[in-house]
């Protein structure tokens, strides 16, 4: 289930679910950004309802995974998605062609810095979301515990297929 109806985000999760490798590389111009970005499809389970919650989100690639910033376009409260995570940090993302398993974790100090430069450096606004809120935006390095190739949209567990 989508958690935001923004057309531009909808058809992005409907272009991911269909065809994961064009909706990788992202064209964010349309909604102010800069041109191409990667982004990946998170899989969390909701940490109320316990349903699975898919969304497309900007992301860069790290030794261990994938960073991710929680940034909500600055808003006061975190996003859902990072909130399911502090409650179950195991979620799956397919990018691309490839589909994942992965550990979420939230990091701090020097790690983060470090991250969170290399991410505003592929999201400039990032450093505008974060200046409107008094929140410190979330960095998670999503850690890949197992990786499987998808041939087609169906054949992962994010796409509702065979596990």
């Amino acid at each position: 289930m989508a958690v935001n109806s923004q057309p531009w985000f909808l058809e992005h999760l409907a272009l991911y679910q269909s065809d994961p490798e064009r909706a990788h590389d992202w064209d964010s111009r349309p909604v102010g950004g800069q041109g191409i970005v990667p982004t990946l499809l998170l899989e969390t389970t909701g940490a109320v309802s316990g349903q699975a919650r898919a969304l497309p989100l900007l992301y860069q690639p790290c030794g261990e995974g994938f960073i991710l910033v929680g940034s909500r376009g600055g808003s006061n409260r975190h996003p859902a998605w990072y909130l399911n995570l502090l409650r179950n940090p195991l979620c799956s993302a397919v990018v691309g062609r490839m589909s994942y398993r992965l550990v979420a974790r939230t990091v701090s100090g020097p790690e983060r810095d470090r991250y969170w430069h290399l991410m505003t450096r592929c999201w400039p606004a990032y450093l505008d979301y974060q200046n409107r809120t008094t929140r410190e935006l979330p960095v998670v390095v999503l850690r890949i515990t197992d990786a499987t190739l998808v041939t087609q949209p169906g054949n992962s567990d994010i796409f509702g297929g065979p596990q």
